[in-house]
């Protein structure tokens, strides 16, 4: 649910419940209104009642046949009440009801205590002997006898009910027709008044929210490369975009949060061009550095070989040959190193592209397999190619389509990492299978493995293990060639994981996307 729709929804609820609680509120003062004017209208009866006629009990007694016929005579011009004559304990001995009572029928005396209290009460709602399912309105005075007797009998109570008003069925339709017109005009009304406001709510909010995503959205799309270019190109935001954002900056807290969003898009994108300019320089002067360090390095690194050949089987010169051989074997990582920086420059550039073809990836891993052969055999160390022993797979041939020379020179790194660090009698293993939409290509050896606080570094540019690095002769490497193999496999479109247990061995895992044929 949108911003919009959920402000609209909230203001169209809010005005109808408004109008729901002023009819409500309506009604309750009306009826309350009614139950008061009843009460007051009913006690003031009673008062005239009473003091017209102070000797009720005596008039019952003498009269009982005649005093119900006067009780009516009473409330005949008082439509919809009935009055009762009640004893000291609330028991009816007359009333004007045409329902007759059962012998001993008594009414709650609460209410007609509240009634004819001192402290004066809004309304007070009390049984009605002949619609005991309900209550009434109800009036009360306290009767005395005119005479003192010694038989000691209380005084009574003069009860009046108010039934609630049944309207003939002409009366209630006009009834309801007069109060049901009013309402509804009233509720149409203030829904009308709130679906306007929130529409104007609505746009005046959500236009500035709306200018502003469009914004955010443009830069999360395009990147930070072409803000502000020309109008035309394909992306990035283009000044239109940015016009938005002026005409948003009002004096209010959209108008802040636009002036912020541009102040930030504008220091966003004098950092992003300082830092492409940085990152250009630094790939250009690693590139220009590693290509003027190589033709000297190869040249001193003759050089020494030279020295080497010639002393050999001078006896004299055995001191010297060793140091010239420590000095080639250094010449040598210094080669390697500077050739690792210039092709990781090269792997960098945004303009290189693959030269990618579709193939079996197993055929790879056996090319690999047969180069260090020789040299893991000097190690005491097995290489295992399950690509050139396995049958083939369920899931079908691993095929990917993959930069040939690249990812041959990543499989090559892992297995020379792995070589560096095998003891004699460790194998490594090489293996790709095709998995659900996936080709997963392993290099795992039985090696020390690695600690678990190394792993998440491995890849870093640079990192060295300081519990795997091998002594001062550089043997170890210079912590870039995991990363080239991970920029190999992001070029490719893909991932690198590495799982590793000190003592039993690592096994690292290339996933590609899979070519299908």
């Amino acid at each position: 649910m949108s911003v919009r729709l959920k402000i609209a929804l909230t203001i169209f609820l809010t005005g109808l419940l408004t109008a729901v609680g002023v009819v409500a509120t309506v009604l309750f003062a009306f009826q309350r209104f009614d139950h008061e004017s009843t009460y007051y209208r009913a006690d003031a009866f009673l008062q005239r009642v009473v003091t017209l006629h102070p000797d009720m009990f005596a008039l019952q007694e003498r009269f009982p046949q005649e005093f119900t016929e006067f009780l009516r005579s009473l409330v005949l011009f008082e439509p919809d009440t009935q009055l009762y004559l009640l004893d000291s304990r609330g028991t009816v001995i007359a009333s004007t009801g045409e329902v007759r009572l059962p012998p001993g029928f008594k009414v709650a005396l609460g209410p007609v205590m509240e009634a004819i209290g001192a402290k004066p009460m809004p309304y007070v709602m009390g049984d009605d002997p002949e619609r005991m399912d309900a209550s009434a309105v109800i009036a009360a005075r306290p009767l005395r006898r005119a005479v003192i007797r010694n038989d000691g009998d209380a005084p009574g109570y003069l009860y009046l009910v108010s039934h609630k008003r049944t309207l003939p069925e002409g009366r209630l339709a006009a009834l309801q027709s007069t109060f049901a017109k009013p309402a509804l005009v009233l509720i149409l009304a203030v829904v009308a008044l709130s679906t306007l406001l929130a529409a104007w709510v609505t746009a005046a909010v959500t236009r500035p929210l709306a200018r502003l995503t469009a914004v955010v959205s443009g830069v999360t799309r395009d990147g930070l490369e072409n803000i502000g270019a020309a109008p035309g190109q394909v992306s990035g935001v283009t000044p239109d975009a940015l016009r938005e954002l002026d005409a948003t900056s009002t004096r209010d807290e959209f108008g802040q949060l636009s002036q912020g969003i541009r102040a930030m898009l504008a220091t966003l994108r004098a950092q992003w061009s300082t830092l492409r300019r940085l990152d250009h320089f630094r790939r250009e002067g690693v590139s220009n550095l590693s290509h003027d360090l190589r033709s000297p390095l190869t040249a001193t690194a003759a050089c020494l070989e030279t020295l080497e050949n010639r002393w050999a089987g001078d006896e004299a010169r055995a001191a010297d040959r060793q140091l010239i051989e420590v000095a080639r074997r250094n010449t040598h990582n210094a080669a390697r190193l500077v050739q690792s920086l210039g092709d990781l420059a090269q792997l960098d550039e945004p303009e290189f592209k693959l030269r990618s073809e579709v193939m079996d990836v197993s055929e790879l891993l056996d090319d690999v397999a047969l180069r260090f052969t020789e040299r893991a055999a000097r190690q005491g160390v097995q290489i295992v190619s399950m690509a050139a022993r396995a049958p083939a797979p369920p899931a079908g041939v691993p095929r990917a389509a993959v930069d040939v020379e690249l990812f041959e020179r990543a499989i090559a790194n892992l297995v020379d990492n792995a070589l560096k660090f095998c003891p004699p009698g460790a194998t490594v293993t090489l293996g790709a299978v095709a998995t659900d939409g996936e080709v997963e290509v392993s290099v795992s050896d039985t090696g020390p493995g690695i600690a678990a606080a190394d792993v998440p570094h491995l890849f870093n540019r640079f990192y060295q293990s300081r519990q795997t690095v091998a002594p001062a002769t550089g043997e170890g490497g210079k912590g870039l060639g995991l990363a080239i193999v991970k920029r190999i496999v992001e070029l490719h479109g893909g991932r690198v994981a590495v799982e590793s247990v000190p003592g039993t061995g690592t096994r690292v895992v290339l996933s590609l996307p899979r070519a299908l044929p």
